[in-house]
């Protein structure tokens, strides 16, 4: 089942919580359209300004390899635009970005609290027939994480698309072809970057899905023990220290939550410890994969050491739009658990008597 996938392991449907993202995102209100322009339009400018900072590269380097004096400082000017082109624009987007999450996170709120403001508080909320306990704490913290998460994974998910496509231009026509020695016989690759990146990739996204198969259902057992052990204390909290044992019996059942909420971090270390392998690895390895790539053609001189560097700089850009998912995995986990934890609150409230029917009941 996906990451993304409307209903999470133990069934709850998350039509709901689309249904009110849909109402904040297209409901056509000017400024929330407004702030979805400028995301997108963020975007856009740093990705131009990204391509520019690599031909600058290529340009700077160049005049290096020549000792051209005159060519370096002027590249130093431009360096200096396209860093405050970078600056203003990577301001620009965590303002927009943290805007769109607190505008969405108030609205979230604000329909769920209507909701339950609508139903009968007669009766408490029967959270542990729904897993929805401690409905408080899903109100204020997994309605933000739900609501956080998914701004800064879709602009990332665009602006890993758009350079994907930009970059794989680049390596295509800096790269060219390279010629490959078989049985005697030599044949040309054309575009050998980009297959080399596409390979790459493919391997290391590959093995964080292996090693991190586990992690959304880990981050979910995880989210569910921290919220039945604030549960369990909250009830503690009430108990009446002469109640027949019950603060006793209420202590063995808060001792178990917490065993229960150690063995979920415990696993939670070793899941990251697993990932922690492949992304570290990754780290290491993509730009040293990259100049091992260009070493010959750079050797025969079919490329100068401006465009090796432009080169590597674009194979470095490309593997990591292209491992978006390797480097936002834990991420999305910790996004599904949460919203899957505000669809069983909404769920939960859904399910509990309208004042009519509680007026309706004899007493």
């Amino acid at each position: 089942m996906g990451l993304f996938s409307h209903n999470d392991a133990n069934g709850h449907n998350l039509s709901a919580f689309w249904q009110l993202s849909q109402r904040f995102w297209l409901g056509g209100k000017p400024r929330v359209t407004g702030l979805i322009v400028v995301m997108i339009g963020v975007v856009l400018a740093q990705l131009a300004v990204q391509f520019y900072l690599n031909q600058w590269n290529r340009h700077f380097f160049d005049a290096l390899e020549r000792r051209d004096g005159a060519e370096l400082w002027t590249q130093t000017f431009v360096f200096l635009a396209l860093a405050c082109a970078s600056i203003a624009m990577a301001a620009t987007s965590v303002w927009a970005r943290m805007t769109g999450q607190r505008k969405w996170r108030e609205s979230m709120t604000r329909a769920i609290l209507e909701r339950w403001s609508a139903k009968s508080h007669a009766a408490p909320m029967n959270g542990h027939d729904h897993n929805a306990e401690n409905p408080e704490y899903r109100l204020a913290e997994d309605v933000r994480v739900a609501t956080d998460s998914p701004v800064d994974l879709l602009m990332a998910l665009l602006s890993s698309v758009l350079t994907a496509l930009t970059f794989f231009g680049v390596l295509w026509s800096v790269g060219g072809s390279i010629g490959v020695h078989v049985f005697g016989s030599r044949i040309d690759v054309p575009g050998y970057l980009v297959l080399g990146v596409i390979g790459y990739s493919t391997v290391m996204t590959a093995l964080m899905l292996w090693f991190g198969r586990r992690m959304t259902s880990i981050s979910e057992q995880r989210n569910q023990n921290e919220a039945e052990f604030r549960a369990a204390a909250e009830v503690l909290r009430g108990c009446d220290p002469g109640g027949e044992g019950r603060e006793t019996k209420w202590m063995a059942k808060l001792e178990r939550r917490l065993q229960e909420v150690m063995r979920s971090w415990r696993d939670l270390c070793w899941q990251l410890v697993d990932m922690t392998l492949v992304s570290h690895a990754n780290f290491l390895l993509a730009p040293v994969a990259a100049y091992f790539l260009c070493f010959s053609k750079y050797l025969s001189g079919a490329m100068s050491l401006g465009e090796v560097t432009q080169s590597a700089a674009a194979f470095v850009t490309v593997q990591g739009a292209v491992n978006w998912l390797v480097d936002n995995y834990q991420r999305i986990a910790d996004w599904r658990s949460s919203a899957n934890r505000v669809a069983a609150l909404i769920d939960a409230i859904d399910r509990m008597p309208e004042p009519s029917e509680t007026e309706a009941m004899p007493s």
